[in-house]
């Protein structure tokens, strides 16, 4: 990363929209990781029917935004969420670096971690993001997610980098006055809420995926004066000030639906919680905010081909935004709900109105629809994935209704890919007119920046 023009770069961006008209004080863009159309719908039929509608189609105003990268057709999250902050197209695996960068897969450390950063200072520069701009105009940023708060989402809000797993050089990018820090966040992010603490503290023999470098980055913000919270009754007594909160010791949050059937035992925040804090956090700046929130474990799920727990997600990102909708003032702050990508899972079948979404296909009489073996198929299927049986077992509704259960693929892979179909962007509040029509996902950039007057 060439910090130098990453600045210079960051100052013409703030110097071109000075004399722009800023409508929104505050941004919250929401990202369904893989939430795609089809899964909005599944979504919207399992939790309020046909006729009802999602908290974030209420919103009044609607896009269709397409999200190829630089270098593919169907793209991965890295290079389509950093599209949405920095308005440019890269390739895959790439995050916040211009459209030249290479993706170079980082190296392996002696524990076999991928903490080894194998960019090069000659492949690609950095590019401004919204929280730099966000941050440089004196705004609080924030950004929450249900992943790693590394991972690739979460990452292309404060980092700049030319592969997404390169994990552990990414969480350093964070941490204020440190080796690696990305200078262009002033005095750092100001909100950091998600998983994966092993990115962030030393290895040892109660953890082994921790940092081979012996860094304690908790400790070294928590010297920056940072609350470091591990659990949601800690992150609930956090009033003021920054935060950086770390709910898993390794890998991602929970399922929505595992925490919830964990009930009093899971300790870890619901999504509405980090969203509500991170709000309330945020607001106390009366230059305004800039705040992420990623429902990411919708794409997780639907790797897996367990749509069950891809809606159960989706669902949660949208009470999320029912959360986020009830505490801020839309005459002054601008609400974006979207995805960064499509996946594969497609509605199948003629099921009866009222039909359940995640049972298979009947009729108005409750009668199973048959394939041509004369079996039962389900409502929800994939175009590729890791259940594609040589024989098609005799479903029942009890069987695909569980929690457990992976729908049926067509094509027979280790883990269901993303689609490269267009995705769907609801936009309410200030400077909400501007999202219409079908646009590309580096304009969603430049739509944001306009209404923040960056």
């Amino acid at each position: 990363m060439n910090k130098h023009t990453l600045a210079a770069a960051l100052g013409l961006a703030l110097a071109s929209g000075a004399t722009q008209a800023a409508p929104a004080k505050n941004v919250i863009l929401f990202i369904g990781d893989g939430m795609g159309p089809t899964v909005l719908t599944a979504t919207r039929l399992y939790k309020v029917g046909e006729e009802g509608n999602l908290e974030m189609m209420k919103l009044p105003y609607a896009a269709r935004v397409k999200t190829f990268s630089h270098d593919a057709q169907t793209t991965d999250s890295a290079p389509s969420m950093a599209a949405y902050t920095t308005g440019v197209k890269m390739n895959n695996e790439v995050i916040g670096m211009s459209s030249d960068t290479l993706a170079v897969a980082p190296g392996k450390d002696a524990n076999g971690n991928k903490s080894i950063n194998n960019c090069t200072s000659d492949n690609g520069t950095a590019v401004p993001n919204l929280l730099e701009l966000a941050k440089a105009a004196g705004k609080s940023v924030g950004a929450v997610t249900t992943t790693e708060l590394t991972h690739a989402t979460p990452a292309a809000t404060y980092a700049h980098i030319c592969h997404r797993d390169a994990a552990y050089a990414i969480a350093a990018q964070a941490v204020p006055g440190g080796a690696g820090f990305n200078q262009a966040l002033g005095d750092g992010v100001d909100v950091l809420l998600g998983g994966g603490a092993n990115h962030w503290t030393p290895y040892g023999p109660g953890n082994k995926k921790g940092r081979a470098d012996g860094r304690d980055l908790t400790a070294e913000l928590s010297a920056q004066g940072y609350h470091y919270v591990t659990t949601k009754s800690s992150l609930a007594g956090v009033n003021a000030g920054k935060v950086l909160g770390l709910f898993s010791a390794t890998s991602h949050l929970d399922y929505d639906l595992d925490r919830q059937n964990k009930g009093a035992a899971s300790t870890q925040p619901s999504l509405s919680e980090m969203t509500a804090k991170a709000i309330d956090l945020l607001a106390g700046n009366d230059k305004g905010f800039f705040l992420m929130v990623e429902g990411g474990r919708i794409d997780h799920a639907l790797h897996g081909t367990n749509a069950k727990r891809a809606l159960t997600d989706a669902v949660a990102l949208d009470e999320a935004v029912k959360t986020a909708l009830a505490k801020v003032d839309l005459t002054e702050t601008l609400v974006v709900v979207t995805a960064d990508h499509d996946h594969t899972m497609t509605i199948n079948g003629y099921a009866a109105k009222g039909n359940p979404v995640l049972d298979l296909v009947k009729d108005k009489a409750g009668t199973p629809a048959l394939d041509a073996d004369g079996k039962p198929y389900t409502t929800l299927v994939f175009g590729n994935g890791p259940n594609r049986p040589d024989t098609r077992p005799v479903l029942t509704s009890e069987v695909v209704t569980a929690d457990d259960y992976l729908q049926e693929t067509g094509v027979r892979l280790d883990s269901e890919t993303h689609g490269g179909g267009d995705v769907m962007l609801f936009s309410g509040g200030a400077g909400s007119t501007a999202f219409k029509g079908t646009i590309d996902n580096t304009q969603v950039f430049g739509k944001i920046k306009a209404a923040l007057g960056l």
